[in-house]
This record gives structure tokens, C-alpha cells and sequence, in this order.
């Protein structure tokens, strides 16, 4: 039988005496490599350790914030039907820019027939006053009749006492004598008569300064009226009360408004602020006038600066439209929030794209005192 040729042990087989040893340079290389990276994750670590025992743990942060601005309800103050819509949704406006205009018609009927009133009434006061001078001359007329009459009285008087003593002694007759008593009785008669026609004319002048006074009345009531009409006439030009932008417009040429129809809203997009709802625990070193690091999920992640402006007065639950009653059941304690009112000041390329109601989170850095007159 023919002898088979030996074959190579496999590496398998070969003793552990027979292996090749490793080589010593390239494993304190490894060590160094491990320890440079132990040691420099222990540096990082312990700089971080550092940063949040001497500022990180200063910041109290949230994510439930939202950008916010005091809007403004464009509404209507006179109902009637829309003319002209001279903004289009989304438009930029400014303060004192004509919106929209509605039917002007009633208001303005309205607004000469009070002037209508106005001029009736003056047009009386004219009248009176010409009463009041012809009235005038009536008393004059008067005057002078009280003391014709007067003079009269007077004359037949003295022709009485002289012709009684002669009655008296038969120089003269009694029946000469009857007939100038008569006389003064007349005379005086007369007399009574025209100081009652003077006294009539007289109060007459009273009547006729009444009238004026009633017309003057009338006057002031109608330019009320058309001062109350003229504002009705101005409210059917609805202008922008503030700067910002066109936003829910809803005005249509042609629609009916009844008084208080909601037209639009401006939203001044300029003057942008931030409400940041901290848990209650958070507040505690918070402070007017310290500053904030806003992130924008709109801008991704992108950073503005702010700053702390003001607190609100109570929790957001004592706002809510039904507060809880913890007074009642059971009760389990939960966490409250507090609005934050925070300044923002983006730069003039984050401003055009932020708008009210954007999600943002923001950090308060605690650890700053901030100025005396950091707010409120």
C-alpha cells in the first residue's frame, strides 16, 4: 500500500507555544488611544459638570409658548350694505387706511334732515325776534295811549274839584257838575284801559323770549342729531385702527352688516410679543428684565434674543372659562402654569416670516440680576 504524503497542520491544530506573539508597540498604542478618549470624555464631562453647576442649572426653560399680538376686530358701527372692499386678505396696512366703505345713504338722510331741523328752528328764532320788535312798537303805541289817558284823568279831576265848591254855593248848576264827574270817570276808565293794553304788550315780550328759548332748544337738539348723523356718515368709512395686516376678512361687496359685523382683523406682525407658560416651580428666581433664548420651530431651530417683560396676574386656570373648583371631591394636586410675558427682537429677516401663534421654546436665564428698570 502506497505511503500518503503529510499534510500541513491547519493553524487550528498548532499549539498556542507555536503562535506568533503580539506585538507590544501596537497594543500601548491602543491603551493610549483608550486612555486619550477616557480621559478627554472625563474632561468634557466635567466642563459640562461645571457649566450646569455654575449657569445650566440657572435655566429654566419651556416649550409651551406661542408668539402673540394684540389684535385688532375691524367690525361696523352702522349697519348697512357693503360698497367697496379696498384690501385684500393678507395685505399690509397702515394706520388710518380706508378698508372698506358701506351704503352711506340712510346716514346721510338722516343727516339733512337734522340740518332740516336746524335751519326750522332758526328760521323761527328770526321770526320771533321781528314779533319782538313790531312788539316793541306796540308798546311804545301803548305807553303813549297810558299817558294820553292819563292827562285826561288828570284835566277832569281838577275840572271836578274846582266846579264842586261852586255846586256847593248854586253858582253853578248840578247837572254841569254831573256831567264833569262823569267826564273824570271816563277818563280814568280809559286810563285803566290803556296801563291793562300797556301791561298786555308788555307781557307779550315774555311769551315771545319763551319762543326763542324753545327754538333755541330745538336748534341744539337738531345739531345734536346731525353731529349724531355726521358720525353715523363717517362710520360708513371703516379705516385701520392700527398697522399690521389684513387677516379673517370676511367682507363682501354686496353683504348686508348688521351693527358689530365682523369685517377683518389687523394683526400688527411688527410689534410681536411672546406668552410662555412656566410650570409654577420655575418662577421662583424669575425676574422682570432678564433675558431669554427663544428657539423658532418655523425657522428651524434658529435662536432670537427676548427678554423677561412682565407676569401675569394668576395662573392660566383662573382665566379659563370654567376655573376648576378644587373646593369639591377628591383633589389631586397638579402642576400650575404662570404666563410669562417675554420681549422678543428678531432681525428684519426672522420678522417677516414670525406671526402670531408660532410654537417656540424659550429659556430664562435666572442667574442674571436683571436692571432696575428691567420691568414690571
Amino acid at each position: 500500500m502506497p505511503d500518503t504524503p503529510p499534510t500541513d497542520p491547519s493553524p487550528a491544530d498548532q499549539p498556542a507555544a507555536q503562535k506568533k506573539p503580539a506585538d507590544p508597540r501596537k497594543a500601548a498604542i491602543r491603551k493610549m488611544v483608550l486612555a486619550c478618549i477616557g480621559g478627554m470624555a472625563l474632561i468634557a464631562f466635567a466642563v459640562w459638570l461645571v457649566h450646569w453647576w455654575t449657569h445650566g442649572r440657572f435655566i429654566e426653560s419651556t416649550n409651551d409658548a406661542y408668539l402673540q399680538a394684540d389684535q385688532v376686530t375691524v367690525s361696523t358701527r352702522v349697519a348697512g350694505f357693503v360698497d367697496d372692499v379696498l384690501v385684500t386678505e393678507n395685505q399690509k396696512v397702515s394706520k388710518g387706511q380706508v378698508l372698506l366703505r358701506l351704503d352711506e345713504r340712510d346716514p346721510r338722510a338722516r343727516f339733512e334732515q337734522a340740518r332740516a331741523l336746524a335751519d326750522q328752528g332758526q328760521a323761527a328764532i328770526t321770526q320771533t325776534k321781528a314779533q319782538i320788535d313790531a312788539q316793541d312798537a306796540q308798546i311804545a303805541q301803548a305807553q303813549a295811549r297810558v299817558q294820553a289817558a292819563q292827562a285826561q284823568a288828570d284835566f277832569a279831576d281838577r275840572e271836578v274839584a274846582r266846579y264842586r265848591a261852586l255846586a256847593a254855593t248854586g253858582a253853578e248848576t248840578s247837572e254841569h257838575y254831573d256831567q264833569l264827574r262823569n267826564s273824570s270817570a271816563q277818563a280814568h276808565a280809559q286810563l285803566a284801559q290803556a296801563t291793562a293794553g300797556l301791561q298786555s304788550a308788555q307781557r307779550q315780550l315774555a311769551t315771545y323770549s319763551a319762543e326763542i328759548l324753545q327754538a333755541q332748544a330745538r336748534i341744539e337738539q337738531a345739531i345734536a342729531q346731525q353731529r349724531t348723523a355726521q358720525v353715523d356718515l363717517d362710520a360708513t368709512t371703516i379705516r385701520a385702527a392700527i398697522d399690521g395686516r389684513v387677516g379673517d376678512k370676511t367682507a363682501r361687496v354686496g353683504q348686508y352688516a348688521t351693527v358689530g359685523t365682523r369685517m377683518m382683523t389687523i394683526v400688527p406682525v411688527q410689534d410681536l410679543y411672546l406668552v410662555a407658560n412656566f410650570k409654577e416651580t420655575q418662577i421662583r428666581r424669575m425676574r422682570p428684565g432678564q433675558p431669554v433664548e427663544i428657539s423658532i420651530d418655523a425657522l428651524g431651530g434658529a435662536r432670537i434674543k427676548g427678554t423677561v417683560e412682565s407676569f401675569a396676574p394668576g395662573t392660566g386656570a383662573q382665566f379659563a372659562l370654567l376655573p376648576p373648583d378644587n373646593a369639591t371631591g377628591n383633589f389631586t394636586k397638579v402642576v400650575q402654569r404662570v404666563p410669562v410675558r417675554i420681549r422678543i427682537q428678531p432681525e428684519g429677516s426672522e420678522r417677516a416670516v414670525l406671526v402670531p401663534g408660532l410654537s417656540v421654546t424659550a429659556a430664562v436665564d435666572t442667574l442674571v440680576e436683571p436692571a432696575a428698570d428691567g420691568g414690571s
